[in-house]
Formats: C-alpha cells, structure tokens, sequence
C-alpha cells in the first residue's frame, strides 16, 4: 500500500494545472472579447472587407459551430459588400478537427474539476479537519506546477512563438489543412498567428491567476496550521 499512497497526490497535482488550463483555454475560445479585441487590434475589417458588425456575427456563428454538433462549418458573410460562404472546403474539414480538440479540452476541463471536486469532497466528508491540511499542501504543489509550467511555456512562446505554433499543428493535427494561405483562405486572415499569440497570453493570463489563488490560499491556511500548532495563533 506504501508504494502507491503517492498516487492519489499525483494525480490531484496534476489534476491542478490541467483544470486551470483547460478551462482558461474554453473561457477563450466562447470570449467575445477575445474575438473582438483582435478584429481591432489586427484591422482585420480594413483587411478581409468584412464589416466590424458582420466580423461579430461570424465569430458568433464560430463559437455557436464549436459548441454545436452541427456539421460542417457553414458562414456566410458580406465581403465588400457580396454575400457569399466565408470558408472553403478545406477551411470547414479543418474547423471539423479544430472543434474536436475544442471538445477534446473541455471532456478535460470536466473531468479534472470532477476528480478535484469528488477527491476533496470524499476527503472532507470522511476524515474532516484532518483531511484539510493534506488538500491544501496537494493545491499548494498543483498551483506550484502549474506557474512553473506556465512560466515556461510563457518565456517560451515570447522568445519563440513561431516554433511553438508550428509545433502544436504537427502534434495536434494529423493531416496539413491547417496550412492555408490568407491572401485566399479567409481563416486565416480573420485569424493571423498575432491573434493567436494574444490569444495564448489571455489563457496563460488566466490560468497564472488562478494558480496564484490557489497557491496564496493553500499555503496561507497551511502557515496558518503552522502557526496554531506552535500556539502563535
């Protein structure tokens, strides 16, 4: 039993990080925000000749196709003032995989909050006060890892985002459809890898800030345990 008491921590730890990740990556992808703030930011209406009101109702239609069975991704849109289907065939049969890795995250999201909530409520329920100290010092190493790996993969994709892109499309896709070209392909115009870019330090923003609550709440409860013990308190 000694040999695999490591365990259930392990998993717990890893459960952390993979819950704040998955999660800040869903709140991304059904942002508005994070649509719109990159339509400006990038002039993607000056570029594309799509309106500002027709690019929000395009990411609209996105987000409802993401989280959608619905199949494949149809949009029409006005360009230059035409009406007209936004995406090819090629664009829409890489939005199929795209929306299986999006679902891919969110069974993730669900599953690590299930285990994380179930871990601590079986804990909490069966042994009580006694339990608390061990789930603080599991969130305490889960928060721990989880600013450590984003620490890494933030200095990384600063230094050398372009690798990391082209590194995740090789590992994520199985086919090359997610090489397209924005002077013919309107995914990628809409949606140039500077988007992305900021759309990776919103999520790693997100996921650092909810590392940082639960790493500053566990090890507060945990000196404060300390400090009781020694009666200081």
């Amino acid at each position: 039993m000694r040999r695999v008491a490591w365990v259930p921590n392990a998993l717990f730890i890893v459960a952390v990080p993979l819950f704040l990740v998955t999660a800040s990556v869903a709140w991304a992808f059904n942002s508005v925000g994070v649509y719109e703030r990159g339509f400006d930011k990038y002039q993607i209406s000056s570029y594309t000749g799509i309106t500002r009101a027709d690019l929000v109702q395009v990411a609209a239609d996105i987000r409802h196709y993401f989280n959608s069975g619905e199949e494949p991704l149809a949009v029409r849109t006005r360009i230059f003032g035409e009406e007209r289907d936004l995406f090819n065939s090629r664009e829409a049969t890489h939005m199929r995989d795209v929306k299986r890795l999006i679902w891919g995250v969110y069974i993730i999201a669900v599953l690590s909050t299930a285990y994380l909530l179930a871990t601590a409520g079986w804990g909490l329920a069966r042994y009580r006060r006694r339990f608390a100290e061990t789930l603080a010092r599991r969130c305490l190493w889960g928060g721990g890892v989880t600013l450590a790996l984003l620490l890494a993969v933030g200095l990384f994709a600063l230094v050398g985002f372009d690798r990391l892109f082209l590194t995740f499309h090789q590992i994520s896709f199985a086919n090359d459809l997610w090489q397209l070209d924005p002077r013919t392909d309107y995914l990628v115009a809409l949606f140039p890898q500077n988007f992305w870019f900021d759309a990776t330090m919103w999520v790693a923003t997100r996921a650092v800030a909810g590392a940082l609550v639960v790493t500053v709440f566990s090890g507060g409860y945990l000196l404060y345990l300390r400090r009781a013990a020694r009666g200081e308190v």
